[in-house]
């Protein structure tokens, strides 16, 4: 199989992010973008999704957190598009339950080439620390345009915000890796009737 890796830099007045993927990893993580909390989740999809995950980011966090978490989405996004290739021989699709504690959340990833978001968690606050939850919305909104991906993300219940975000980004990882994973049967067969992605 073609190994399926990207680097991308993406550099606004906002922003200077490097992302470096390899989809066919062992989940090994490397992150310095300056958010603790959004590193934390990260390293969640990258072991649970076995990516190898490499990012830096240099944001105005003086301001607050939100172009670099944006950016940081929309960057992932675009390696992700450019390290799957043609799709040929892939599953495509992925799903994933992640419960933690009293926290459960179900993620369904499809490699569509459509980009579509619905996001459904309630978090019980506004902040995990310092990280603003409205910001997780933003993250994947980015990610999804720029991967140009179907995703579904559910948090079916939860008490605990902390727990309800660990579930979510860990059942992306995990959705990831199923939809990311070859298809025996399918070696270089385009896994849609269309006959592209």
């Amino acid at each position: 199989m073609t190994e399926r890796t990207a680097t991308i830099e993406r550099n606004t007045l906002e922003t200077q992010i490097q992302v470096a993927l390899n989809l066919d990893g062992t989940g090994a993580s490397s992150f310095d973008i300056g958010i603790p909390f959004l590193e934390h989740m990260l390293d969640q999809v990258a072991r649970h999704g076995l990516i190898d995950m490499e990012i830096k980011a240099i944001g105005d966090l003086h301001i607050d957190d939100h172009h670099t978490v944006e950016d940081v989405g929309i960057t992932v996004g675009q390696a992700l598009r450019q390290a799957v290739g043609d799709k040929k021989g892939m599953t495509r699709y992925g799903h994933a339950y992640v419960p933690l504690d009293e926290a459960l959340s179900r993620v369904v990833v499809d490699f569509s080439g459509r980009p579509g978001l619905e996001f459904h968690c309630d978090f019980p606050r506004a902040r995990i620390g310092s990280f603003d939850v409205d910001l997780f919305r933003e993250f994947f909104q980015g990610l999804v345009n720029h991967a140009q991906i179907t995703l579904h993300i559910d948090n079916l219940r939860g008490k605990n915000a902390h727990h309800i975000a660990e579930t979510v980004f860990k059942a992306f990882g995990r959705a990831l890796r199923m939809a990311l994973a070859p298809d025996p049967r399918m070696q270089g067969i385009m896994p849609s009737t269309k006959g592209k992605l």
